[in-house]
């Protein structure tokens, strides 16, 4: 009797080897990360910018090119630098050969960012145009490419331009579906490149930004003078800079650095600084102090310089690097080693700032203890709950997992993609949970209207058992290292109440675990208003002007519905709202926002001031008046 024939044969024919602009379109997220449409400050869009800022930034750093200017606009980038240029023979093989660049030589760059040559060949592979122009030495040679394929290499011509690299591309709107990019993030991109690169300038669109005092200028603009229990302590050494001051935030707030990169996700130097700082204070003041006493309510950064760095990742987010320099000191020595000489002088020859420090430690260690009956309770009461939380609907992946030795690479991405919703209501809930993705999104369901949490003290986070869950399901009660989900989306009908609830929960999270909101971690979920449709095709709009352009594309007397909430989407559309085209809206907040004065402004008591702006601001939508008459 003849053998049944394997379907799923493993033969020579199954073996493909890929080109490195096939591999790179195929798995993307090995390269850049998560996609995205630019409404997360990692998504892909920002990623392909700084692949390429980045080599600006390591000719500035080498002491080449003291300015960079960059224009965006719609959705075409170009970034001029002015540093040695490509060598002009080399321009096609440095943005398309894979493992082909510079910054294997030490001599050439010492301490740079980029490092495995693959950068501006990722960002060449997903930009439907690329273009590259070299100008060195009186001369300069241009290539073009889309989608990663050589379409014209131009023939070196003289030239009267300075000497640096200029790049134009524009993303593949086929990888980043309907992409944008949002001021704010590339404001504090850019920013963090001149902090870390003191005199550097760079121009966006004709704005300038520049730094004199680097770390020092990071943490005035991060932070509110009024709010800082002491002058900011700035310290600079050969290979490391750190800034620090306390305010009266929860949590810590630690911006690390490493050769210019914003390592988001922090990593050996980050680890190294806050064992270090704990260390250097118990010393100076001679007591043992708690180190979450000590590290409560910090906003600190620091940034170290890092012979051949070793990254968890392509995208550069978490140093793994165990040394400084090669046969040098380990990270954590380096910076305990730094910070004993240089914070334990600053405070001795500063006894105001020294007191000031003590003052806040105490306070913090009083706090905590005033909360450690009730924590207790309150946590063992969640640890049971969490057996049965019919509160939480899970996902398989969490930003917190230990990623497994095979296929690494994709499971850091399905925890950059992991999200938590939170949303108000069965109905909606059930909505979502059936459509969702399980291994990456999950469902936490509120009940009601939560608390007003403006002016309360944390003690409500454990007495609470609504917000005590969400802290336990985010796993943010020691700070965002242990965080859970990379994404956390309010999702509220798009009417009064679901407004209410939106500012409600924004405002759990600023009081208690602005982090959260400072790191670009929370979002509101768009959801379509209205439904346009006839026998052919369908659409979903989600304003008046889209419902409009539908009206008119689809002609005739088309079918509209008007959804007044989550509950009314069946899941079955509900899946196309939350899936790779979702819609949100980052909750970002811009420089010079003093969170205390925005909650006591919108969720404080009824100010007059509130009612002149709801007075001067209040307007009529005329067409929902008219489809009520």
């Amino acid at each position: 009797m003849a053998e049944p024939k394997n379907t799923n044969e493993y033969t020579e024919e199954s073996i493909r080897s890929l080109d490195w602009r096939e591999h790179i379109r195929l798995r993307p997220g090995m390269y850049i990360g998560k996609l995205g449409d630019g409404s997360a400050p990692d998504d892909g869009i920002y990623v392909l910018l700084k692949e390429v800022v980045d080599n600006c930034i390591d000719e500035h750093t080498m002491g080449y090119g003291r300015q960079v200017e960059i224009n965006i606009e719609g959705k075409k980038v170009s970034v001029r630098d002015y540093g040695r240029g490509i060598p002009l023979g080399k321009v096609v093989d440095v943005v398309s050969k894979i493992n082909t660049g510079a910054k294997y030589d030490s001599k050439a760059f010492q301490k740079s960012v980029g490092l495995n040559g693959v950068g501006t060949k990722a960002v060449n592979a997903l930009s439907q145009y690329f273009k590259v122009t070299a100008f060195r030495d009186g001369k300069e040679k241009t290539a073009e490419f889309e989608k990663g394929v050589l379409v014209n290499e131009h023939k070196e011509t003289k030239t009267t331009e300075e000497n640096g690299t200029l790049v134009n591309f524009v993303p593949d709107e086929t990888v980043f579906r309907n992409f944008h990019f949002i001021h704010e993030y590339l404001d504090n991109q850019l920013w963090n490149y001149c902090y870390l690169n003191a005199g550097l300038a760079i121009h966006l669109n004709g704005k300038k930004y520049i730094s004199k005092n680097g770390l020092l200028d990071l943490l005035q603009r991060k932070t509110n003078p009024d709010e800082l229990r002491y002058p900011i302590i700035h310290l600079k050494g050969n290979d490391i800079e750190v800034a620090i001051s306390h305010n009266n935030d929860y949590g810590e707030d630690v911006f690390s650095f490493v050769n210019g990169q914003f390592t988001t996700q922090g990593g050996t130097h980050q680890q190294a600084f806050r064992e270090a700082y704990v260390k250097v204070v118990r010393d100076f003041f001679k007591k043992d102090y708690d180190a979450s006493d000590i590290r409560t309510s910090i906003v600190a950064a620091v940034s170290v310089r890092v012979q051949e760095p070793v990254f968890e990742s392509q995208t550069k987010t978490k140093l793994g690097s165990l040394n400084v320099y090669e046969n040098g000191p380990s990270m954590k020595n380096f910076v305990l080693e730094f910070l004993s000489k240089e914070l334990d002088n600053y405070l001795h020859r500063n006894p105001t700032i020294a007191d000031a420090l003590k003052k806040r430690i105490e306070q913090s260690e009083r706090e905590r203890k005033e909360l450690a009956g009730i924590k207790k309770l309150a946590n063992e009461r969640a640890k049971k709950a969490n057996l049965h939380n019919k509160k939480l609907r899970d996902c398989r992946v969490h930003l917190n997992d230990e990623p497994p030795s095979k296929n690494k690479e994709e499971f850091v991405s399905s925890q950059n993609n992991s999200t938590i919703f939170i949303t108000e209501g069965d109905s909606a809930s059930g909505s979502i949970t059936k459509s969702r993705n399980v291994d990456t999104q999950a469902v936490f369901s509120l009940r009601g209207k939560p608390l007003n949490a403006y002016g309360l003290t944390k003690k409500v986070v454990y007495e609470n058992e609504e917000f005590n869950l969400l802290q336990h399901a985010l796993n943010i009660e020691d700070g965002l290292e242990g965080l859970r989900y990379n994404n956390i989306v309010i999702a509220t009908d798009a009417d009064v109440d679901g407004m209410h609830i939106r500012l409600l929960m924004m405002t759990f999270f600023l009081q208690f675990f602005p982090d959260l909101v400072k790191r670009g971690h929370v979002y509101i979920l768009e959801t379509p208003l209205f439904r346009v449709r006839n026998k052919q095709e369908t659409l979903y709009c989600y304003d008046e002007g889209e419902k409009q352009k539908a009206i008119t594309k689809l002609g005739g007397k088309p079918e509209i519905t008007r959804f007044k909430g989550l509950g009314e989407i069946s899941p079955e559309e509900f899946g196309r709202f939350i899936g790779e085209d979702m819609r949100v809206q980052p909750v970002i907040l811009e420089q010079g926002d003093h969170i205390q004065q925005l909650l006591e402004y919108y969720m404080g008591k009824n100010t007059m001031e509130r009612q002149d702006f709801i007075i001067n601001n209040l307007r009529v939508e005329l067409d929902e008046v008219e489809a009520t008459v």
